[in-house]
Parts: structure tokens; sequence; C-alpha cells
């Protein structure tokens, strides 16, 4: 392990500090296993036999996030590290934390951990991985397995059943064959964790690599029907073969998942939810599959389940946005160039474009609007999309206008041609909108 650059110095010297104080002070869990696995650690987490009366003493800023469970949080050039004294707990009344902590020695700490890759420990001073659970052992045969006995593991923790699939399918691990009978008997018990800690695993397990097998994993562990029913949903609704041969919307929402690279946390949602809408619009007319209308029912739906996982405001409404619009990709070369520069300028624009290229490529394969697309905005790069309106509201009532609903289409419809180069000027605009008022189209 390099303990000379980043958050591994830092924590290397937080380790030295309490080795100097006679204390055992060992690096802990995930970035021992990353170090195994030659991943980068992100997170250096610190156990130690120091309680978090001596932490407090040693280092100047501490905070006491979870001082009863030994829990400190040592603050050191501006970062933030987990400085834990090894423990021993007592039975999880409330299925998350332990009614009793017993401050005790590394071997018992690493047996009270979840899976045997996460319970290990690392000497710096020795250089040296301590492991009382065979964790280096299941990493060489990519094995996820619970420490001791699967039942009581999950029933301490109902969340690390999401934490298993979340492992098995970021580092590409098979679940061992107990741990995974016992996770598909606890898999309704996961509706006992709040809605914050579920969110938290999913975005987890769609954003990162493996998302297409944790999907899957999710579903055949039964998770998936008890966090996620309008996702389980999507198993046999059968789709037009002509424009998706890879079969039923589920397997399609997989595909997407698989294809993405580094999506975003609204990337990847975009795209499990795109078109959860289709279930409930599934029909055959003149013996042909169709959806209609599944997009802005899908948007409706996503958001009723992101409220459910209470995703931000922000993020939820970016992710129905996307839902919404994911159909209207199929209309960008018919679009006049006004609707389109529009369309292109929302905030949402690029990653609404990342999903229509996976979801073509999960399906039919054809990228003509995506490529359409591309050259547009090469085309439209020095052009300012977002101009000052040459006329508003206020215009238009003072031209004889009387405010009411009438006022918004005309007003989108002005704008429309501005952005298609029509008028120069606020002069040109308002003569064109005075014809308008005087001879109004005829409907």
């Amino acid at each position: 392990m390099n303990l000379t650059q980043g958050r591994a110095r830092i924590a290397t010297s937080i380790a030295e500090r309490l080795h100097q104080n006679g204390h055992t002070a060992y690096f802990a869990g995930g970035c021992v296993r990353d170090q195994i696995m030659n991943r980068e650690a992100h997170d250096f987490d610190i156990a130690t036999t120091a309680t978090p009366d001596i932490v407090e003493k040693i280092f100047p800023k501490v905070v006491p996030v979870g001082r009863q469970f030994g829990v400190m949080i040592v603050v050191e050039e501006g970062i933030p590290f987990e400085v834990a004294t090894f423990r021993s707990e007592a039975a999880y009344l409330d299925g998350r934390h332990p009614s009793k902590v017993i401050f005790s020695r590394p071997e018992e700490d690493a047996r009270r951990r979840d899976f045997t890759v996460n319970g290990l420990f690392y000497d710096p001073f020795a250089r040296k991985v301590v492991d009382f659970v065979g964790g280096q052992e299941d990493i060489q045969r990519k094995v996820i397995r619970a420490i001791g006995h699967p039942e009581e593991r999950f029933e301490e923790d109902k969340l690390r059943l999401l934490r298993a699939i979340r492992f098995s399918a970021n580092l590409g691990f098979e679940i061992e064959e107990k741990t995974w009978k016992s996770l598909k008997a606890h898999a309704a018990k996961i509706t006992q964790v709040s809605p914050e800690r579920i969110r938290e695993e999913l975005v987890k397990i769609f954003t990162r690599p493996g998302a297409g097998n944790g999907f899957l994993l999710l579903s055949e562990s039964g998770l998936m029907k008890e966090v996620l029913p309008e996702i389980e949903a999507m198993k046999g609704v059968q789709q037009q073969p002509d424009f998706h041969p890879e079969g039923d919307v589920f397997i399609h929402t997989k595909m997407l998942l698989d294809r993405l690279q580094h999506p975003s946390a609204t990337l990847a949602l975009s795209a499990l939810l795109h078109d959860v809408g289709k279930p409930k619009t599934f029909a055959v007319r003149e013996g042909k599959i169709t959806f209609y209308e599944h997009a802005p029912l899908g948007a409706a739906m996503a958001r009723e389940i992101l409220k459910r996982l209470r995703f931000s405001n922000q993020e939820t409404d970016s992710i129905c946005e996307s839902v919404a619009n994911h159909m209207k990709f199929a209309d960008v070369q018919r679009m006049r160039s006004g609707k389109l520069k529009q369309f292109v300028s929302r905030p949402n624009f690029q990653e609404e474009l990342e999903l229509h290229k996976v979801d073509c490529q999960s399906s039919h394969g054809m990228l003509d609007h995506y490529e359409f697309l591309k050259k547009k905005l090469v085309e439209f790069a020095h052009e300012d999309l977002k101009p000052k309106p040459l006329v508003n509201g206020n215009d238009l009532i003072a031209l004889g206008m009387k405010p009411g609903p009438a006022m918004k289409p005309l007003l989108e419809e002005i704008y429309e041609l501005q952005l298609e180069g029509k008028f120069k000027s606020q002069e040109e605009a308002l003569r064109w909108v005075r014809g308008r008022l005087e001879s109004p189209p005829k409907v």
C-alpha cells in the first residue's frame, strides 16, 4: 500500500500519532479491500484501541459524530477521517444500531462487520494485512460472504441486504450460496430501512460499474419488488420486435444501465425510469404493440417513486423532465430551427442526449437523430441560444392586447421566430406583432 500520497499520507499521520500515544491503529474496511484489488481507495477509515475521549485529547479538530458507538471524525488538512474504537456489539434492537457497544480487540471488531471482504485491517507500521475473517481468500475467489451467520448479519442491519447486492455488482463478485439464500429469505424486511438509506444504496448500485448486474440481482433476490415494484412490473412486458429486438422492457432497461459510463445519479435514474410507464400503457393495435403516452405517464410515476425515496426536488425535476422528453427526440429532425434551439439549450439536454443514445443502442440501434443533434450543436456553437426576448407581455398590452391566457402562446411564437432570425430588432418584431393583432390567423 502506497502511504505517501494524498489521503493515505494523511491517514498514516493520524495512525502514527495514535501509535505514538501507545495505541494500536489500523486502516479498516473498504480501503484495505480496494488496495488488495489494486483499486483506488477513497476513504481511509481508522480503527484503534484509543477511546473517543483519548482521540479528542490527541487531535485538535474532532467531531463526535457517534461517540456512543466509539466513532469520531478527525479533521486533518481540511479532510475528515473516521476514527473508530475497536468494539463488539450487543443486539441490534432497531435493525440499524446496536443496543450496546463494548470497546474490545481487533478480532472482535472484525467479526461484527458485514462481509469478509470488508472485515480486513491493514497495519501501516508492520506493512501487512490483518485478516481475522478470511477476507483475503474471498477477494481472491471473488466472493461476497457474510461474516459468521448471514441471518445474524442481515438481522442486525437490514441495509446489508442492499449492500450485498452493491458490492457484488460493483466488484464483479459472486454472492456466496448461504449468504444469497439468507438474503432472499430476508428480502421483505428491507422495507424496515429508511427511504434515505435505501436511496443511497440504489444510487451506488446504478451509478457504478456493474449496474446492469446489480439490476438483475435486485430482481432475483426479491428486493426489487419491495423497493421498486414499478420496475419489477416491466418483466414480461413485450415490445414491438422491429424496434426492440432485445426483448421485454425489463431487459431493455438493464441494457441501458450496462451502457452508461460513470453516469450521474440523475442520468442513471433517468435510464432506470424512462420506460416505467410502459406496463400501464401496453396495448396491441392492428397487430402492433403500442405504448401511447407512456412518457408523460412515466414522468408522473417517476415523480412518485423519487418522492418515496426522498430524492431532492432538483434531482426529481431533472429526472422527470428526462423521462417526459425521451420520446421527443424522434421529432428533432422535423422541428423548426427556433423550437430546436430551445430544445437543445435546456440545462438538462446533455444528459437527455446521452439517455437517447443508449436508449437507441439498447434497441433498434439507429442513431440518426443523435448524429443530427451532434451536428446541430456544432452549428449552434457560436450562437446565443437564449437571447433576451425582443417582445414581452407589457409590449403586447401597449399594442392593445388584453392580458390573459392568449398572451403566452403568442409570446412563445414571437420568441421562436426571433430564434429563427426573422427579427433583427425590437422594431421589426413589434411590426410583426401589430400585423398579427390586426389580422389574426383563422382557426
